[in-house]
């Protein structure tokens, strides 16, 4: 019963937990995800209609051509009137200063009244036709009005703007009215701007509010399509008329489409889809990749990916600036591929891709296209270890990318000379982004907690600074690890390991012997044993440490946590079997304490850890063997496996008894290369 408790309390963590993940998931993508109005065709003039018949479900107005409004609506604004209002005050406070002026100042500039009668006349007469600033003056000028009209007590009057002044020119009239009786220059020592001064204000609220009637007054259709009517069918050319009729349907389906309403049911229909194929992805999770879950770092890099590629794709849709497939989707594939599997990836891929569709107007090509991508990516990288494999990848990627879009073309083109070449050029610049996978791996592994090729390649230089310093500490040590990652990889290959990674792990499976480099059989010099002057719990315990020192020399260098899981388990939790069995053989009858002669890591969980153990310990052994023949390297081997298998060290990793007696199989033949027997030379006999 209380099994049970804990099983139904586990299921039900275990279903809030995934539930946290499914409702995030799409409350991000759908939050992001366009909810304008779309019109779901792709059409250009002089080409056929590759749809089937269309036919208006409504009523709606042919709009004009762009370039038609603009020329009616300039010609609009060229015949408008702005309102002015004249402002009679100026004109008797300007004549009055001028007046002031002459009796104080200008008396003594002027030769005679006649001047001052001449001034004042002139002033009147400008005045008169009105004076206008000159920023007024240049805002009627830049949008081509002729004519103004002004408002003088409750009359409205047109007048042409060639009759009114503004103050550059009514200062010039005056100065040339009348220039053979009155001289110019004693008319410029007159200071003659400071008496004019624009008496027609523009009335700014009158003038908005007649433009703004008059614009809505303007007819933006040039004829109706009512509902039922044809429009197109299947083969028919594009013609302008036709071309103006749908791009008028166009405008009108996206108008209607942003009411409360219609917005409403598009969020609704959003939440729908993207719930289904999140949950079909979960439910695939559940079914074939239940430990993804188990490992937050698997979990997490799927569904941050996810999201991410989903709401970039939204952001480039709502910019109709960049194209949708300049988005290098593909290294969505590459990382997963890298990171996890193949099928994991192409599931993964899939299901983005169709998120990022909904948002487009021809969602299954653009489907069509990135699938084929995806899988040229995943098929041409099984691992990624050099540069130059991705180099191959995105060259592949933009062959399929291009291929697959001109039979598009082919198919739905009837004109070689119509092709869309910049659609290619956003294929090549989609290849080139796709080399960017290569650094971006690196700071996904630190995120995630991931280990890939890439780095197990790198780790496994021997000039690597660790092991450069292995091999110069513990050489004995560092040719037995050498030889037992070519014994292990060699095993791995047999059975579908990761063989990159038992290489990798072997290398430094025994890094903790270089703090006591002395207490280890291939590192003794001369005969020297120093065990000689230590008790069989004390000689335990060094060799028992050269784990844990191992485990912290791998913290201090940040190796992977993959590279310690085979530090900690190439011992497993077994014993130290040549000190133990000589404790018990000094001691019989006793019993001794099992801790102090025990490792302290963990058994072997994985086929890789398990190789690495069988390996670490052939290899070994084998250094011992009084000769090397065919039958004592077999008897090695199967003693030494069996002997693990029997103990239950692989109980915990997914190891079949199959695997096992491969595994076997490789050592022995390995084994028989590397100890192989010379034939011996004959002497000549004298």
């Amino acid at each position: 019963m209380n099994h049970q408790n804990k099983k139904k309390g586990y299921s039900y963590r275990e279903l809030i937990y995934k539930s946290l993940i499914f409702i995030a998931t799409v409350t991000v993508i759908v939050y992001f995800l366009p909810r304008e109005g779309k019109f779901n065709y792709q059409f250009d003039v002089n080409k056929p209609w590759k749809y089937g018949q269309l036919m208006a479900t409504f009523d709606f107005p042919i709009y004009k051509d762009p370039s038609i409004v603009n020329r009616e609506q300039d010609s609009l604004k060229r015949s408008f009137q702005p309102y002015f209002n004249i402002e009679k005050q100026v004109e008797t406070e300007a004549i009055k200063r001028f007046k002031e002026n002459y009796q104080s100042t200008l008396k003594m500039i002027l030769p005679n009244t006649e001047y001052l009668n001449y001034i004042e006349e002139t002033l009147k007469t400008i005045y008169d036709a009105g004076v206008i600033s000159m920023a007024n003056a240049s805002m009627l000028q830049q949008d081509s009005i002729a004519s103004i009209r002004v408002i003088n007590d409750k009359l409205v009057n047109s007048k042409s703007i060639a009759n009114v002044y503004n103050a550059k020119q009514a200062y010039e009239y005056i100065l040339s009215a009348d220039s053979l009786k009155f001289n110019t220059n004693i008319l410029r020592q007159c200071g003659l701007n400071d008496f004019i001064i624009p008496n027609l204000v523009l009335d700014e609220k009158k003038t908005e509010t007649a433009k703004k009637d008059l614009l809505e007054s303007y007819s933006w259709a040039k004829g109706v399509i009512l509902s039922g009517q044809k429009i197109i069918d299947r083969g028919d050319i594009v013609t302008p008329e036709k071309y103006s009729i749908l791009e008028s349907l166009r405008t009108e389906s996206i108008q209607r489409n942003e009411s409360f309403t219609q917005k409403r049911l598009i969020l609704s229909g959003q939440i729908l889809f993207v719930s289904v194929f999140i949950l079909f992805f979960m439910l695939y999770l559940t079914l074939f990749r239940k430990e993804y879950f188990e490992h937050r770092g698997s979990w997490l890099l799927v569904f941050v990916l996810m999201v991410v590629y989903t709401v970039a794709a939204s952001l480039i849709i709502s910019d109709t600036n960049i194209n949708i497939n300049i988005l290098p989707f593909a290294m969505l594939a590459i990382i997963v591929r890298v990171f996890l599997d193949s099928r994991t990836a192409f599931m993964v891929y899939t299901t983005t891709i169709i998120l990022c569709s909904i948002g487009l107007r021809l969602p299954y090509e653009f489907v069509i296209i990135q699938l084929s991508a995806g899988l040229a990516a995943i098929f041409s990288l099984r691992e990624l270890s050099q540069r130059s494999q991705l180099f191959r990848t995105a060259f592949l990627v933009i062959l399929t990318y291009m291929t697959v879009y001109f039979a598009f073309e082919l198919i739905t083109e009837n004109d070689l000379s119509k092709l869309n070449g910049r659609m290619y050029i956003y294929f090549i610049i989609n290849g080139v982004l796709l080399l960017f996978a290569y650094p971006l791996l690196f700071l996904l592994e630190k995120t995630f907690g991931f280990t890939s090729n890439v780095t197990l390649v790198e780790l496994s230089n021997i000039n690597n600074e660790l092991l450069k310093k292995m091999a110069e500490t513990v050489p004995g040590t560092f040719q037995h690890s050498m030889q037992v990652a070519n014994l292990a990889a060699e095993a791995a290959n047999h059975i579908g390991a990761n063989s990159q990674l038992v290489r990798t792990g072997a290398l430094y499976h025994d890094i903790g012997k270089m703090e006591n480099p002395a207490f280890f059989t291939e590192n003794q010099l001369g005969g020297i044993n120093p065990h000689k002057n230590l008790s069989y719990e004390q000689s335990a315990q060094v060799v028992i440490n050269h784990v844990t020192d191992g485990l912290k020399l791998a913290d201090k260098h940040n190796l992977p946590k993959l590279i310690k899981d085979f530090i900690n388990t190439h011992h497993g939790a077994g014993k130290t079997k040549y000190f133990y069995i000589s404790w018990m053989n000094e001691h019989p009858g006793e019993t001794p304490e099992d801790e102090k002669f025990t490792y302290p890591g963990v058994n072997p969980f994985s086929k890789e850890t398990a190789v690495l153990m069988m390996a670490d310990s052939v290899e070994a052994a084998s250094r011992s063997l009084p000769e090397y023949t065919e039958e004592s390297i077999s008897n090695l081997v199967d003693k030494i496996i069996d002997s693990q298998v029997a103990e239950g060290y692989f109980k915990n990793c997914p190891i079949t008894f199959k695997d096992i007696e491969t595994v076997k199989s490789a050592f022995k033949e390995k084994l028989k290369t590397i100890y192989h027997t010379r034939i011996s030379y004959p002497e000549l006999k004298k």
